[in-house]
C-alpha cells in the first residue's frame, strides 16, 4: 500500500474558504435566485397552513356550523397546490444546481490537472486525485444543491411562524425566543469537533479509495506474488481506522442532535403549560392556543433539520479545503506570461507564432535536484548536442538515466543554469512547442481505451489511415497488427492490457513515428520485443532517426553502439562519455558493463541452442 499521506487540514470553520466556491456557483446565480425564491414561498405558504388550521376550529368547530366551508376547502385545496408547484420548481433548479455545479468542479480539476508537472504525479497517488475530482465534487455540489435548500427553506418558515406568533400572542412567543441562542451555542461548541473527525474520515476515505484502486489495477502482481492476505489485511486496517474516526464523528453528532431536540421539547411542553392556563382563564382563544401549538411544535423540527445541516456543512469545508488543494497545486514548471502571451499554452496554442525546432540541444552550467527532495543529481554539468545527434545513455538500472532526458524535454527544470533548444533558452519558448516535437517510446508504454488505429491517430489526430497504416509499417507494427482478431480495429482494453508488453511498444513506437517528432526518446523502447522484431525495428530506427535528434535510454549496450555519443550514468552522475570504441579502449565502468553484458548474452545464447 501506498506511503504517501495527504496533507492535514486544521483550519477552523472559515468563510474565507467557502468563498472558493463563488466562481463555481456564480454562472448559476439566476439558478440559485429562482430556488432561493421558490423556498421563500414555501415557507410562506407553510407558515399559512396552521392560521387555517385556527379558522376551522373557531368558525366550524366550536361555532358548530358548516357554513362557508366550501369556499374554506377550496381555498385550502389551492394553497395545497400552489405549494406542490412550488416544491417541484424548487426541487428542479436544486437538481440543476447539483449537475452543473458538479460538472463545472470537476471540469476545472481536471484541466487544472493536465498543467501540473511530473513531479506532482511522482508523488501523488492516482486513488487520491480521483477522490478528489469525484467524490469530493459530488458531495460539495449535492450539499449545496439539497442542504441548502433544506436550510432557506428552514430560514424562511421560522422567521415567518415567529412573526406569525407574536402577532398571535407576544406572550407565548417569548418563551421560545431562548432557544435561538441555545441552538446558536451548541452548534458553536461542537462545529470544530465535528469538522475535525469528518476531516480524519474523508482522509481515510481517501487513502481506501487510493488502496483499492492499486488493488485492482496491480492485481496480477497481488497473485503472482500470493499477497491477497496482506493486501486484505492492510485493508482491513485502513477500513478499521475510518470506521473508528467515523464513529468518533457519528457519536459528536449523536449527542450534538438529542440536546437540540431535548431543549426544544422543553420549550414546547412550557408553551403548552402556560398556553392551557391562559385558555382556562379566558386570556387566549382555544383556536389560537391550537395554531400556537402547531407552530410551537413544528418550528422545532426545521430547527433541527438546520442544527444537523449545519453539522453536515461543518464537515463540508474539508471537502472544499481538498478541492481547492488541488486548484491551488502549482506546476513547478511553467511558462512565463510574457510566453504564453506570444505562443500561448497548452489549451489555446498560438502555433503561427511557433518557430521551427531543429533539434541543436546545449545544457549550460545545469545542476538539478528532483522538487521532491534529496541531492544534486547533476552539478555543473555541460554538454553541446548538435542537431541531428544520437545520444545513448547507459547505466545499470535505477542509476538515473532518464534525468537527462526529463530536463531536455522540460519535464523539470534545471535548478540551476540554462538548457538551450536552437541555441535559446527553453524557457523562453513554450513547453507545447518543444513537447508538440518529441516522440516518447516508453518501456512500459500507455495506450488508451479505444482501437489500435485510434492509438496511432494519437501521434497526429489528422493523420489518413493511410498515413497510419504507413507509420506502423515502418516499425514492423502491421504484422502483429494483422494477427489481432479484428486488425486495426481491435480493442486494446484499459491501458491496453489486451496486448502483450511487445505489442504495446510497438503500437506506441508507431505512433511516435507518426509524428514526425524533431527529438525522439526512445526509453529502453525494444526491452520487451523479442530478438527478430529487434532486428527489424533497428533497421526502421536507422532511417526514422536520421537527421533527427534522438536520445536512446538503453540497457542492453548492443543496440547504441552507432550512437554519436554515450554518456555513462552511475549512482545518478555521468562518470563516462564519449563513443562506443573510445568507451572501450578506456577500460573503465561502460567496458565493465559492456563486458559483462556480452558475457550474459553469449550464455543465454549457448544454452538456447543446447
Amino acid at each position: 500500500m501506498p506511503a504517501y499521506d495527504e496533507e492535514e487540514y486544521k483550519q477552523s470553520f472559515s468563510w474565507k474558504t467557502w468563498k472558493r466556491l463563488a466562481p463555481f456557483i456564480r454562472p448559476f446565480r439566476g439558478v440559485f435566485a429562482l430556488m432561493v425564491g421558490l423556498n421563500a414561498l414555501t415557507g410562506l405558504i407553510d407558515v399559512l397552513l396552521p392560521l387555517f388550521q385556527r379558522y376551522a376550529i373557531a368558525n366550524f368547530i366550536q361555532s358548530g356550523t358548516a357554513r362557508g366551508l366550501l369556499p374554506y376547502g377550496l381555498a385550502y385545496a389551492a394553497v395545497i397546490f400552489a405549494q406542490a408547484l412550488l416544491v417541484a420548481g424548487f426541487c428542479r433548479q436544486s437538481i440543476k444546481l447539483e449537475m452543473n455545479m458538479g460538472r463545472d468542479m470537476r471540469t476545472a480539476l481536471f484541466h487544472h490537472l493536465q498543467t501540473l508537472s511530473f513531479s506532482y504525479y511522482n508523488v501523488t497517488p492516482v486513488g487520491y486525485i480521483l477522490s478528489r475530482v469525484m467524490s469530493d465534487t459530488q458531495r460539495i455540489a449535492g450539499m449545496l444543491a439539497w442542504n441548502l435548500t433544506d436550510i432557506l427553506w428552514a430560514l424562511f418558515y421560522v422567521i415567518g411562524a415567529f412573526v406569525s406568533m407574536l402577532l398571535l400572542n407576544w406572550q407565548l412567543a417569548l418563551i421560545l425566543i431562548p432557544i435561538v441562542p441555545v441552538m446558536a451555542l451548541l452548534t458553536m461548541y461542537f462545529q470544530n469537533k465535528i469538522l475535525h473527525w469528518n476531516r480524519r474520515v474523508r482522509k481515510m476515505n481517501s487513502r481506501i479509495t487510493s488502496a483499492f484502486n492499486e488493488g485492482i489495477t496491480g492485481v496480477r502482481t497481488v497473485k503472482t506474488l500470493v499477497l491477497e492476505e496482506k493486501t486484505s489485511a492492510d485493508f482491513r486496517k485502513m477500513t478499521a481506522e475510518a470506521r473508528q474516526s467515523g464513529l468518533r464523528a457519528a457519536r459528536l453528532n449523536a449527542v450534538y442532535i438529542p440536546l437540540v431536540l431535548f431543549a426544544s421539547t422543553a420549550t414546547v411542553a412550557i408553551v403548552l403549560l402556560r398556553g392551557g392556563h391562559m385558555v382556562l382563564s379566558q386570556a387566549l382563544e382555544l383556536a389560537t392556543l391550537s395554531a400556537f401549538t402547531t407552530y410551537a411544535v413544528s418550528i422545532f423540527e426545521p430547527i433541527q433539520m438546520t442544527a444537523a445541516n449545519i453539522a453536515e456543512f461543518i464537515s463540508l469545508q474539508a471537502n472544499i479545503e481538498r478541492v481547492a488543494g488541488v486548484l491551488d497545486r502549482q506546476s513547478d514548471v511553467k511558462d512565463s506570461p510574457e510566453v504564453i502571451k506570444k505562443y500561448g499554452d497548452a489549451f489555446h496554442p498560438k502555433r503561427e507564432n511557433w518557430e521551427p525546432l531543429l533539434g541543436e540541444i546545449e545544457f549550460r552550467d545545469v545542476t538539478f535536484r528532483y522538487p521532491d527532495g534529496g541531492g544534486n543529481v547533476l552539478e555543473h554539468f555541460d554538454l553541446h548536442i548538435p542537431r541531428g545527434s544520437t545520444v545513448a545513455i547507459v547505466g545499470e538500472t535505477g542509476a538515473g538515466k532518464s534525468t537527462l532526458v526529463n530536463l531536455a524535454c522540460r519535464f523539470f527544470e534545471p535548478t540551476q543554469g540554462h538548457i538551450l533548444i536552437d541555441g535559446v533558452d527553453y524557457r523562453e519558448r513554450s513547453q507545447l512547442w518543444l513537447h508538440a516535437n518529441i516522440g516518447y517510446v516508453l518501456q512500459n508504454p500507455h495506450l488508451f481505451s479505444g482501437t489500435v488505429r485510434d492509438n496511432i491517430r494519437y501521434g497526429r489526430l489528422d493523420a489518413t489511415d493511410q498515413e497510419i497504416e504507413a507509420a506502423a509499417r515502418a516499425v514492423s507494427a502491421d504484422k502483429v497488427i494483422a494477427k489481432l482478431e479484428k486488425g486495426w480495429d481491435s480493442e486494446v482494453g484499459e491501458g491496453g492490457d489486451r496486448l502483450s508488453t511487445g505489442e504495446k511498444q510497438l503500437i506506441s513506437f508507431a505512433r511516435a513515428v507518426l509524428a514526425d517528432p524533431r527529438i525522439f526518446v526512445l526509453d529502453e523502447a525494444t526491452s520487451s520485443i523479442d530478438t527478430r522484431t529487434e532486428m527489424l525495428i533497428s533497421e526502421a530506427t536507422d532511417r526514422l532517426l536520421s537527421g533527427r535528434t534522438s536520445f536512446l535510454i538503453a540497457h542492453r549496450l548492443s543496440t547504441i553502439r552507432k550512437a554519436d555519443l554515450i554518456l555513462v550514468v552511475r549512482d545518478g552522475k555521468i562518470v563516462e562519455r564519449g563513443r562506443h570504441e573510445e568507451l572501450l579502449r578506456a577500460g573503465g565502468y561502460y567496458s565493465d558493463l559492456y563486458s559483462r553484458q556480452f558475457a550474459e548474452e553469449s550464455a543465454q545464447l549457448l544454452w538456447s541452442v543446447r
